[in-house]
Order: structure tokens, then C-alpha cells, then sequence
């Protein structure tokens, strides 16, 4: 008798999941969080809006709001599998529920992810490595810059994908119908021509395992206002932890043009 594991739903996976969320919820987008007090708010848009290829917003919540139309029954604090408490710029706790760091002065931006636009690669037959070696996927600061925008600054951050060199047009192809979720690749190829010098030491997530003729494939990535929020060092912030991603209820062919 043959039995099949059912897939968690969104719901399910925002209730009890606490590890990195690649390759889960597939159908679903994800998203990128950062949180900041009001004041700093206009400046976080600003830079978004500046810098839409890495931060591409998807929604943003009131003041004090813990709620998102991306998902009716979700609590922004306590529904993300791991997030960072910053402090001046400073990473000060990772917690796995943020309602105890929570502020009612807080505004809370969604940021597309790249995770989003893995389904389609998989429907297309491009792997994933980092998937298949059930790893975080690998993420580096670069050195190219992001557009400043009042008091925030910093550098692009990317996600690398290790993808076949004949399916890399492939994966170019579907990911650019998708710039809501960062769109096409920034960078195909020589890491350090973007600053990056070893890609087993990548600065968030785990270093992936290449298959013979892989190419290194990086996408503008969601951490990006981490990167920012450690250069420019607002006084509070709360983050998702890289990796660990805000699973939506929305199915992610919304976000295919």
C-alpha cells in the first residue's frame, strides 16, 4: 500500500516550521522582513523605492501593525521562523518569536524573496543545489552599492545559485517574468567581479556544492536592508534571520509577468 506525505500548508508551515524555508511551500511566494520605528520609516521607503531590484516591496503595514494582507491569519511577530533583533546596528538576540522585542512604533516592510521564483526553476528542470544538499542558500555582501536614501546606505547583497551552464539562459528567462520577487540575475559568473572572493565562505547562509559545468548565478537578495541597517546603524530594528522567510498565503504565480 503506497502512502503520500501531505504538504503543509502556509498556515501550518508559519505555526511549527523554524529552520531555513527553502524548498517549502512550494506555490507560495515568501518574503524578506524588516521592521523599523516611524521615524526611520520614510527613510526605509525611500531606500526601497531607490533600490527596488534588491528590495522589491511587496507590502507595508501601519504603525504598529503585526498584520499583512499577504497572509488574513499571520502575526508578523511570532510567524517567521527565526528573526534578529538589531540595536544601533549591532545583532543583539535571534529569537524565534519577536513579540516580547515588538514596539508599537514600529512599520514593517515585506520584501519580495527569491525563494518565491525556485518553483518555477523546479518546473523548468533547472536544479537547485543548495535545495538538494538541504542547506540554507548561500548569500554575500558585494561590493557595489545601493542608491542612499536619507539616512540608510549600504551594499547589494546577493543570492548565488549554482545552475548548468546550458540552463542558465533557462533560469534567466523565467526569473526575469518575476522582478517582484528581484526579477533576473544581477551577475552570472566570475564572483569577483562583484567583490566576492570565495564563495565557500559566503557571509549568510551555507556554502553550496557545485556539480561539474555549474555556473555561479547571483539574484539581488532581501538582506540587502540588513546590510544597510548594520552600515547605517538606526538606533531598532527587527529583521527575519537570513534564510528563514516569511511564508504568504499568495500564490507565487501573482508575481509572473
Amino acid at each position: 500500500m503506497t502512502t503520500t506525505t501531505r504538504t503543509p500548508t502556509p498556515a501550518e508551515i508559519r505555526e511549527t516550521h523554524t529552520g531555513p524555508t527553502a524548498g517549502l511551500a512550494d506555490g507560495y511566494a515568501q518574503a524578506n522582513l524588516i521592521a523599523v520605528p516611524r521615524d526611520w520609516a520614510y527613510d526605509v521607503l525611500l531606500f526601497t523605492q531607490r533600490n527596488p531590484k534588491p528590495c522589491p516591496v511587496l507590502d507595508v503595514t501601519d504603525e504598529g501593525g503585526t498584520t499583512t494582507v499577504l497572509a488574513g491569519n499571520a502575526d508578523l511577530m511570532r510567524h517567521i521562523p527565526r528573526y534578529r533583533i538589531w540595536d544601533h546596528g549591532e545583532l543583539v538576540d535571534e529569537p524565534t518569536d519577536a513579540t516580547p522585542h515588538w514596539r508599537d512604533d514600529l512599520v514593517a516592510f515585506l520584501i519580495g524573496c527569491s525563494f518565491t521564483f525556485e518553483t518555477a526553476l523546479k518546473k523548468e528542470n533547472v536544479p537547485l543545489r543548495h535545495v538538494e544538499q538541504q542547506r540554507n542558500v548561500p548569500m554575500y555582501v558585494t561590493d557595489r552599492q545601493c542608491r542612499p536614501a536619507g539616512r540608510l546606505h549600504g551594499p547589494v547583497v546577493v543570492s548565488m545559485r549554482y545552475i548548468p551552464e546550458n540552463l542558465v539562459h533557462r533560469a534567466t528567462t523565467i526569473t526575469a517574468r518575476m522582478p517582484a520577487v528581484h526579477g533576473a540575475p544581477v551577475h552570472i559568473g566570475d564572483p569577483t567581479a562583484i567583490g566576492i572572493t570565495d564563495l565557500d565562505e559566503p557571509d549568510f547562509g551555507d556554502p553550496t556544492e557545485p556539480h561539474p559545468g555549474d555556473v555561479p548565478v547571483f539574484w539581488a537578495c532581501g538582506v540587502t536592508p540588513q546590510a544597510a541597517v548594520m552600515a547605517s546603524k538606526p538606533p531598532f530594528a527587527i529583521t527575519h534571520a537570513p534564510g528563514h522567510m516569511f511564508v504568504t498565503d499568495v500564490p507565487d504565480t501573482n508575481y509572473l509577468i
